[in-house]
């Protein structure tokens, strides 16, 4: 038990270092990631599509 609670007592004191984004940081960090997702999301969705109609075509 004792090495549990020197375990988590660590882990605060680790926590405390971290350096946390700022709200500001954080709404573009957020907001960055959102649109590369979404980019990546219609760039491989046209692909797709595209492929799909080539071997639709090609079957035909």
């Amino acid at each position: 038990m004792r090495r549990i609670v020197n375990f988590l007592r660590e882990v605060g004191r680790e926590m405390k270092k971290v350096s946390w984004p700022t709200k500001k940081e954080l709404t573009k960090y957020t907001i960055t990631v959102l649109v590369v997702v979404l980019f990546f999301t219609l760039f491989f969705t046209v692909i797709d599509l595209g492929i799909s109609e080539l071997i639709r075509f090609i079957l035909e």
